[in-house]
């Protein structure tokens, strides 16, 4: 890999074979586990299964982070990086996609997908021209800029963005993000435009219940960040249809490197929880997804590992 500067997020890191750059990505995709994912939500798991490809390597340094084996690259003692992942090339990578289809998986689900969208772009192309029918989900952090989301244009069916702050002091201190909030509030509405989710219908779901074209956007709720919670309810119900679905995630527990943070070194409470599901109603949102708190623990996060 030649050296060259990195437009995909806002970082702009000057990367080469020997230095990846923030995320880690190399020259390849890098894939830590493909298999039938059954923790989603309802119109994305199915009864089958989503089809989901974990990508190691991430644009975001959450402290927080459940995925942290794979997310954050780990370099031995040649100082070289190292994840539980495996390089992939685009036709292989487009193979997996159809091992994925051959299971029943509902879709196609990629994660943490941004340090990879070149690769990806490529094995979608290639797969799609083989006959691949399935709906192709993308599921990231939405910090990315808008120039990369256009290199997919047509290639995605749903997007699945995860949009975690509003406040650029939190994203600097939890994920090492600056200018989290306008980089990724314009990724959300340039989401929404590929998929006709801002002048048509926000979602389309099949005979199934199954979701086939769309947005739906992902919330993580954060200890002791409720009102930052309720202002992105409040840009969401402001800036797309109220029928927008939004996920409001419970399932935060403390992990990795969130022990050094007292503020978020403990689980939601039900206080925050309740009155974030309240405000989701009263600022005019129709439809949503509610996670049960009970989903903060270790046994919704895929052993990396093993693999």
């Amino acid at each position: 890999m030649q050296k060259t500067t990195c437009e995909l997020c806002p970082r702009k890191c000057y990367r080469s074979e020997s230095n990846p750059g923030f995320c880690g990505a190399k020259e390849w995709a890098q894939v830590a586990l493909s298999l039938l994912h059954f923790w989603e939500e309802p119109p994305i798991s199915g009864t089958k299964g989503s089809g989901t490809v974990f990508f190691s390597g991430c644009n975001l340094r959450c402290v927080y982070c459940q995925n942290h084996l794979i997310s954050v690259p780990k370099k031995n003692k040649n100082a070289t990086i190292k994840t539980f992942s495996q390089e992939i090339k685009p036709a292989d990578l487009s193979q997996i996609f159809f091992d994925l289809a051959a299971q029943g998986a509902h879709n196609i689900n990629l994660v943490t997908p941004t340090p990879h969208i070149h690769q990806i772009r490529q094995a979608l192309i290639i797969a799609k021209q083989a006959g691949l029918t399935l709906p192709v989900i993308y599921n990231s952090s939405a910090y990315e800029n808008v120039a990369a989301l256009r290199s997919l244009d047509g290639l995605i069916d749903v997007y699945l963005p995860d949009l975690k702050y509003i406040n650029e002091a939190v994203a600097i201190n939890y994920s090492q993000a600056p200018g989290y909030w306008p980089t990724a509030s314009r990724a959300v509405l340039e989401m929404a435009r590929q998929v006709n989710a801002i002048t048509n219908k926000s979602f389309i779901l099949d005979e199934q219940g199954l979701l086939k074209k769309g947005l739906l956007i992902r919330h993580l709720i954060l200890p002791g960040l409720r009102k930052d919670s309720m202002l992105i309810l409040d840009w969401i119900a402001n800036n797309l249809p109220k029928d927008t679905p939004v996920s409001l995630l419970a399932q935060y527990f403390p992990t990795h490197q969130a022990h050094l943070y007292q503020q978020i070194n403990r689980k939601i409470t039900a206080f925050e929880y309740n009155s974030i599901i309240e405000h989701f109603f009263s600022c005019g949102l129709t439809t949503g997804y509610m996670q049960k708190r009970e989903a903060a623990q270790h046994n919704y996060v895929p052993d990396f590992s093993s693999q």
